[in-house]
């Protein structure tokens, strides 16, 4: 019953958020508003959202090939396709519940691959810790680049008191939980280490793996990816096809942390991205309607790869094992 509660309010809350969301933002528009949010969707120049999809599989291809590196250090072979595969099953559940698709696709090569899961999720942590470090820089070159217009917009919409605050609580209670994993003798406690055993073998496989240069060309084709496809889907517009790139990274930081913090950025991600556009010119409704149709488009991709994956992994498993 208690696992039943759990799982309702750990999909229904971050949904629930994004359909307040929604609300919240177009409560504020007006009738004639939200037709010419429609006007904008029917006239879009959708051969950029075309452009911009290409980069969005490029960056999942480029995911997937990466992947094999870390992959190919333990000892364990997966094909490009089956990881591309796998990536799109975990990101068509990161629309459910944030953050399971980790989870998911780990299952999914545990699965067909027969490869043992705390050395997958290992390489998956891994992965999350580079991409960290590549959105910290993305950050800091926005900063660098729109710093006064960045700085006044979170001091508008960021209660950063409230943020410090949480952090200095999260990072002391990390060093408690460290202190307590490293010190305790309790039976849970070791038997949790041991599990976690393979789990860093996977984390140190990136750092020590001898394909550390491909790995940092396909971190740098997926980056590069993800900023494409906001860079040429801003063309899709008249109003926003004028953004200048510093802008334009700018805006892809935002809606990278309404991602984060959504499922998949329902309804946070085209509020976020109008906000922000909002400091540069760019009306609300012209905002809005560039944060749906890029967020709609991106959404449908993931959709249909991640259901195309679900009903061909079986088939391609059960032909391999022939």
């Amino acid at each position: 019953m208690k696992q039943k509660i759990s799982k309702i309010f750990n999909i229904g809350l971050p949904l629930l958020l994004g359909v307040f969301l929604i609300y919240y933002a177009y409560q504020q528009f007006t009738a004639q508003q939200i037709h010419e949010i429609g006007v904008q969707f029917k006239n879009a120049d959708y051969k950029y959202i075309y452009l911009a999809s290409f980069f969005s599989v490029l960056s999942l291809w480029a995911r997937a090939y990466r992947w094999k590196y870390a992959l190919r250090f333990m000892g364990y072979d997966s094909g490009t396709f089956t990881n591309f595969m796998a990536l799109s099953v975990g990101y068509l559940m990161n629309l459910t519940v944030p953050r399971s698709g980790e989870i998911s696709r780990a299952l999914v090569l545990q699965k067909y691959k027969k490869v043992p899961f705390d050395k997958i999720f290992g390489t998956i942590i891994s992965e999350r810790i580079i991409d960290l470090f590549c959105l910290l820089l993305c950050v800091f070159t926005a900063l660098i680049l729109q710093y006064d217009i960045l700085k006044e917009f979170l001091l508008n919409y960021v209660p950063v008191k409230k943020l410090f605050g949480l952090g200095v609580f999260l990072v002391l209670t990390i060093i408690a939980f460290t202190l307590i994993f490293k010190f305790s003798r309790w039976k849970a406690v070791v038997y949790v280490k041991n599990k976690i055993k393979g789990l860093t073998e996977g984390v140190q496989s990136i750092f020590r793996m001898p394909y550390r240069t491909g790995f940092l060309f396909f971190t740098l084709l997926i980056w590069g990816g993800y900023i494409a496809t906001f860079y040429f889907g801003t063309f899709a517009l008249a109003e926003t096809s004028a953004l200048t790139f510093p802008v334009v990274m700018s805006a892809f930081v935002a809606g990278s942390f309404a991602i984060s913090f959504t499922n998949g950025g329902i309804g946070a991600f085209p509020l976020i991205i109008s906000e922000l556009l909002l400091f540069y010119g760019v009306s609300t409704v012209s905002g809005t309607a560039f944060g749906w149709i890029l967020w709609t488009t991106q959404t449908a991709i993931i959709v249909i790869l991640g259901v195309f994956s679900l009903l061909f992994l079986p088939l391609i498993s059960s032909k391999s094992a022939r």
